[in-house]
């Protein structure tokens, strides 16, 4: 029995190797071509090289010129941004990362979302990944002032532009909330709670801050503390006090409940805290020992946690300033763009934001 010849079948499509000559003949000459000189140098039919240019041209891979010679077109390539998250534990950065997802993947933009854990060293390792990725552009969210210089440097000797949120870094475009505005209008929500409800009585003023972010995020409780002495004056420097709560809520917990247990009789405490994690951590402290009649908080951010903690009667959480992060996305997206095409952005881009109080949300 003859033995049977046996070939290899090639799944090739014969119109789409006939265009890739085509567009690879386009790309080796790298100058215009006319119809006629494709149809003489591939020796393929002129109706399918026509047909083949029409359609690369309407796809956007060629151009013709009124002449009727046909080039290559440079496609832009994607752009990818790389995010150098605060933390995936804390709410505030979650929402940040989800509406700025959101809004890259509605325009296009490749995003390259890294973690910093809110620690130091982690986040100067993201932004050595960002360098290595070759991104177009960091946005980058972490609180550690003291590597915002070494974070700033790497990212610029990249020279990618660089966007930093809420905490200031040499070489960046900032984009944030105003801090001190916003500190300003949470000490005002609690000079009026002390206004109506205690008569203007305060006995404490505590700032639960966030040193590590630096100064900038500070003025928070700065700006709290001018704000409750616009609205109850004369306090005595004494009773402004200043714990770091480090923006985390077990860690606000444990400092205001040892607050509280040193002070067991006083009734008039006013508590501004630097980020709403900070806040609920003083709220828990404060239910623990009972004491809600006596404190009244003021958080910011505005987190899905804290308006429903507001909303529970007889909160001691009696509003919070929201950022508005459903907007962080779409801006700083569109920052980002301009900023990659040169034009001309302001150095402090602010967020709108709105005091959001239990009555508001009635």
């Amino acid at each position: 029995m003859p033995l049977r010849k046996t070939t290899k079948r090639l799944y090739l499509i014969p119109v789409l190797s006939k265009a890739l000559d085509i567009l690879e003949l386009l790309q080796a000459e790298n100058q215009p071509m006319t119809l006629e000189a494709i149809h003489r140098q591939t020796k393929i039919s002129k109706t399918t090289v026509y047909r083949v240019l029409k359609t690369f041209v309407h796809r956007g891979y060629l151009s013709q010129s009124p002449d009727g010679l046909y080039r290559q077109v440079t496609r832009p390539k994607k752009l990818r941004f790389g995010f150098g998250g605060q933390s995936a534990d804390m709410p505030f950065s979650v929402e940040v990362t989800e509406s700025l997802r959101e809004a890259a993947a509605a325009v296009g933009v490749d995003l390259l979302v890294l973690d910093n854990c809110y620690d130091a060293a982690t986040a100067l390792k993201n932004a050595e990944e960002f360098v290595r990725n070759r991104v177009d552009l960091v946005i980058e969210f972490q609180v550690e002032h003291e590597v915002a210089a070494m974070i700033g440097d790497k990212i610029a000797g990249a020279k990618i532009p660089l966007i930093a949120i809420d905490i200031p870094h040499p070489h960046a475009t900032y984009f944030g909330v105003d801090n001190y505005r916003v500190g300003i209008e949470a000490g005002e929500a609690l000079a009026k709670h002390a206004i109506v409800n205690w008569d203007r009585q305060v006995e404490w003023v505590i700032g639960l801050d966030l040193a590590e972010a630096g100064q900038l995020v500070q003025s928070r409780i700065t700006g709290a503390f001018e704000g409750v002495r616009a609205g109850v004056p004369d306090l005595p420097v004494e009773l402004f006090v200043r714990i770091d709560g480090r923006g985390m809520r077990d860690r606000s917990k444990k400092l205001i409940s040892d607050f509280l247990q040193r002070h067991p009789k006083d009734k008039h405490i006013l508590i501004a805290a630097a980020t709403d994690s900070s806040a609920l951590g003083a709220v828990d402290a404060v239910r623990e020992q009972k004491r809600e009649r006596h404190v009244a908080i003021v958080g910011q951010d505005c987190i899905a946690e804290a308006v429903a903690e507001m909303r529970r009667e007889r909160s001691p959480l009696i509003a919070s300033v929201s950022h508005q992060t459903n907007s962080y996305g779409p801006s700083l997206i569109h920052l980002g763009l301009s900023l990659l095409r040169g034009q001309t952005v302001p150095p402090y881009n602010y967020v709108e934001h709105k005091m959001v109080t239990r009555e508001s949300l009635i």
